[in-house]
């Protein structure tokens, strides 16, 4: 069993709120733009443009079924997976806990537009020339980042901490 401190836990998810707060106010503004443009197509600079599109997928687009029943599991699926997720956080401490906080709050973002939706709105459209990357969200950008960050820890700082013990 383990003990939850209640201070720590109470940081995490202001954490994670305002994470989950920062993507809804980026897609509110996107949406309200697209509901007076009709489309979204806002240009930022040679490399970043805004265009909206609706991802019935996962990462990427990944898995795009316009059958429900596969939805449904898929998104039964990721709010399991940040079920897990969070309890992880619980059981942890440091560096790696807010990497598991990125993890979640960028998922509770988009979990919600996959129930309220049935759809994520992605909007961040970054390219070089044309070559344009996946077009993404602002709770993309963190689950992004906070994976990264725990395979950083995984290889570089746990590899260091298992050879101190051989």
């Amino acid at each position: 069993m383990f003990k939850i401190n209640f201070k720590k836990s109470l940081l995490n998810f202001t954490i994670i709120a305002f994470i989950f707060l920062l993507d809804r106010v980026s897609k509110i503004y996107i949406l309200k733009e697209a509901e007076l443009e009709n489309i979204v197509d806002i240009y930022i600079n040679p490399y970043l443009n805004f265009y909206l599109i609706w991802n019935k997928g996962i990462a990427f687009g990944m898995f795009s079924f316009s059958e429900s029943l596969i939805y449904n599991i898929i998104t039964l699926a990721i709010a399991s997976i940040i079920i897990i997720v969070l309890i992880m956080l619980l059981n942890t401490k440091g560096f790696r806990s807010y990497c598991f906080i990125f993890v979640a709050g960028g998922a509770l973002g988009n979990l919600f537009d996959r129930i309220y939706y049935s759809a994520v709105p992605d909007f961040i459209d970054f390219h070089i020339n044309d070559f344009h990357w996946f077009i993404f969200n602002v709770a993309d950008i963190f689950i992004t980042l906070g994976i990264i960050c725990l395979i950083f820890d995984e290889i570089f700082v746990n590899n260091k901490k298992n050879e101190k013990i051989i």
